[in-house]
């Protein structure tokens, strides 16, 4: 299973040394007495499903330390930036929630703590090396890995069957699907490109192949025009000419209204999609089915949407306090069942040991009674194992979604847009000083 999971070491050499020169800004702890002086009162932002819950059980069995939880926006829709305002205004909280495709950003502006000593070896080796490689930077560690976020695709099993539709495993079926889904019901789509949400797209060509980011020796090689980009790019537009996806942006009034009035009958989403549908849909019930995500090829194939680390900020005094908190939250028993027992939550634990306990604490008659984790222990087997994020995810993103946006008006294609990010990725890290190819 971890074999399935690993980079090659080729790839995780190169990453470490041109993460290096980023990780330089790094705080290398914000220093202080930590728990001494017990008991002590740690600060946390996020935004998962089941946090509140899981800060609620962690208070209950703890008298040591104490968790003042806040739920701030998720990451991309304003997350990052109150989490960043917050560090430069010197009142960030001791730990904040960044999925990994945002953390070498963070690393690189300097707004977070090595936690090395608290997060030990001993500690990572319970967790996936590739969650583990994820949050490690320059040969520092900078947060303590959750989850892992497989793509899956839910669909409603009711109107798949009400429109003689079987469940695509590849995307030329996918398509298929898509039109007879269009035909049956000239309202209803099959699914939804979300232009507010360039991770998704960022998964899939995750999925087939693509590496846009590649780290080696002290230089960063960025390629968005490769042969799984541009066949994926040339995927989505077309369905988008055809008008075969809807264009609503992701988990607005919008999307909820389609998926409750039968308009949109799948969604592609990832492992933790299965409690946000559960807690968004409860009256649909029984009526959603899980399925891998479709590949190319029909064989299992797996990019990575999202997933969670715990990062304690460069201020912080708190850190081995803060550290402790976070380890709770991801490598106990107590911890994931407090989550995922709140019935919002369907995390797939980056501790393989965890996931067990993840599978008996979701209650999965929703989805009647299926088995969603097994499905998520094979779809996470198959991630791909060459994607880097690279060290301006943010640039990267908001270009993208930005064109996205207009690519729902009628604007520039996908692949327009793709360019867009690349070019201004590129201009960000010379601007930053870094070396740079493509």
């Amino acid at each position: 299973m971890s074999r399935s999971w690993s980079r090659t070491s080729r790839v995780i050499a190169g990453a470490a040394t041109a993460l290096a020169v980023l990780t330089a800004c790094g705080g290398s702890g914000g220093g202080g007495d930590d728990t001494a002086n017990k008991p002590v009162t740690i600060t946390f932002w996020g935004w998962a499903k089941g946090s509140k819950d899981v800060v609620d059980a962690f208070n209950a069995s703890h008298t040591n330390i104490q968790v003042t939880f806040e739920e701030i926006p998720s990451g991309n829709a304003g997350g990052y930036a109150k989490i960043s305002n917050a560090v430069k205004a010197g009142n960030a909280p001791d730990l904040v929630s960044i999925e990994y495709a945002s953390l070498p950003e963070f690393v690189s502006s300097g707004a977070l703590q090595d936690i090395g000593g608290e997060f030990t070896e001993a500690d990572r080796s319970k967790l996936l090396p590739q969650a583990v490689e994820l949050t490690t930077l320059g040969g520092k560690t900078w947060a303590v890995p959750f989850d892992a976020a497989p793509q899956a695709f839910y669909y409603r099993k009711d109107l798949f069957e009400k429109y003689k539709i079987e469940v695509p495993t590849t995307w030329d079926q996918f398509k298929a699907a898509a039109e007879k889904v269009k035909k049956a019901d000239a309202k209803a789509r099959i699914a939804t490109f979300f232009p507010d949400d360039p991770t998704t797209f960022e998964a899939m060509v995750w999925q087939a192949g693509a590496q846009w980011f590649k780290a080696e020796n002290d230089t960063w090689k960025i390629d968005t025009t490769d042969a799984a980009t541009t066949k994926v790019a040339a995927y989505w537009q077309g369905l988008l000419d055809a008008d075969l996806v809807h264009k609503d942006a992701s988990f607005t009034p919008e999307w909820t209204g389609s998926l409750k009035n039968g308009t949109t009958i799948g969604y592609l989403g990832a492992s933790w999609g299965a409690g946000v549908l559960k807690g968004t849909l409860p009256e649909q019930s029984g009526k959603w089915g899980v399925a891998p995500m479709p590949s190319w090829d029909g064989k299992p194939a797996s990019g990575m949407l999202g997933g969670t680390s715990f990062a304690v900020s460069k201020d912080s005094k708190k850190k081995a306090a803060a550290v402790e908190f976070a380890e709770w939250m991801a490598t106990t028993e107590a911890g994931v069942k407090a989550r995922i027992a709140s019935g919002t939550s369907s995390a797939f634990p980056a501790a393989a040991a965890l996931r067990p306990v993840a599978r008996q604490a979701f209650d999965a008659g929703y989805y009647g009674g299926q088995d969603i984790y097994a499905l998520f222990e094979a779809s996470g087997a198959s991630i791909g194992r060459n994607w880097t994020w690279g060290p301006a995810t943010g640039t990267t993103n908001t270009t993208i979604k930005d064109q996205f946006g207009k690519i729902a008006a009628g604007g520039p294609t996908i692949t327009d847009a793709i360019r867009s990010g690349h070019e201004a990725t590129v201009a960000e890290l010379k601007k930053r000083g870094l070396k740079v190819e493509g």
